[in-house]
């Protein structure tokens, strides 16, 4: 049986990832207001300050017993702070993050029906010039519509830029046009497979302390900021290395699997399915395993081994 205990470099993925459009799957939260920016900093892992000097930003939002309940792309628009996030997700993190509003003068709205999501592939779109390119602090806007770079402080030079587009959902419909939905959240779902980018769902949300999703490889958390929900945790878990859990890329069997499965490898570790996408006769993902091969979780008991590969990141785990 195959397992997940030799790493495979693909070298170059096929098929390409290239194709870009709107991602309906995908949702806005915008925080405006004189407090946004410090109501922000006091409930997300990373810190707010670069979103004042242009840069877009990525945090986890978690409950105050560490377990991430969404990753916020926050990206500086000027009607507010944008937090992008799996449309499904929305309404709860907004519903849990009022409660923490009291006084502070910050307005938080879901305005997924009004703000459309896009992801770009690639420089040949912003080349083009109909679509700004950021510049080093990597946010641009123009004319409402936002251009931010995908966090990729983790990444090689080599891996290929991804950018998000936000803004007036018809505007950019008309620059991108409407392709295959389907085809384009695959895309951009597989992206973050292969960049090794974290993401949860419903499926997901509360189940993962950040470390555990990499979000401190991937330049997701501070560590010399201050206070947030969650920090506490957070905090214990890296400095007193009590990191059991890391996220892995793995190529399964084509099958029927789903987002929060879990699954026990031929090598003995288990975990959790957190991405999922289908290529050609196997299926890219990526999976929260436990990193000792003897620990197993008390909920997946004597599951049989599944046949897994796994693949190379494009950045070092431990």
């Amino acid at each position: 049986m195959t397992t997940a205990s030799r790493i495979e470099d693909m070298g170059e993925p096929a098929p390409c990832v290239n194709v870009s459009g709107r991602l309906p799957h995908m949702g806005v939260l915008r925080f405006s207001g004189p407090d946004a920016a410090a109501f922000l900093q006091g409930q997300v892992s990373n810190d707010t300050a670069p979103l004042s000097r242009g840069a877009p930003v990525l945090a986890a939002y978690s409950t105050p017993q560490g377990r991430v309940l969404a990753i916020l792309h926050l990206l500086p628009h000027s009607s507010g702070i944008l937090a992008i996030l799996p449309r499904e997700l929305a309404g709860s993190a907004l519903e849990r993050l009022r409660k923490f509003v009291l006084r502070a003068k910050v307005k938080i709205e879901d305005v997924s029906t009004q703000m459309g999501v896009a992801g770009i592939h690639g420089n040949a779109l912003l080349a083009a010039g109909a679509i700004p390119a950021p510049d080093m602090t990597g946010y641009v806007e123009r004319d409402g519509i936002g251009v931010g770079r995908v966090h990729r402080d983790a990444l090689p030079p080599s891996v290929a830029e991804r950018y998000w587009l936000v803004g007036d959902d018809a505007r950019i419909t008309g620059l991108l046009g409407s392709g295959d939905p389907d085809r384009i959240e695959r895309d951009w779902r597989l992206g973050d497979i292969r960049d090794g980018q974290p993401q949860v769902y419903a499926a997901t949300s509360e189940l993962f302390v950040a470390q555990m999703l990499n979000l401190d490889l991937v330049g997701g958390i501070s560590f010399s900021k201050g206070c947030y929900t969650g920090q506490e945790i957070i905090a214990r878990t890296q400095h007193l290395g009590r990191i059991k859990r890391r996220m892995f890329r793995l190529r399964l069997p084509a099958g029927v699997w789903s987002l929060g499965q879990a699954i026990r490898l031929a090598d003995g570790r288990t975990g959790r399915l957190t991405e999922l996408v289908p290529v050609d006769e196997a299926v890219e993902a990526l999976a929260v395993l436990s990193l000792d091969t003897g620990t197993a979780d008390a909920d997946i008991g004597s599951a049989a081994a599944i046949a897994a590969v796994e693949l190379a990141l494009p950045y070092r785990i431990g």
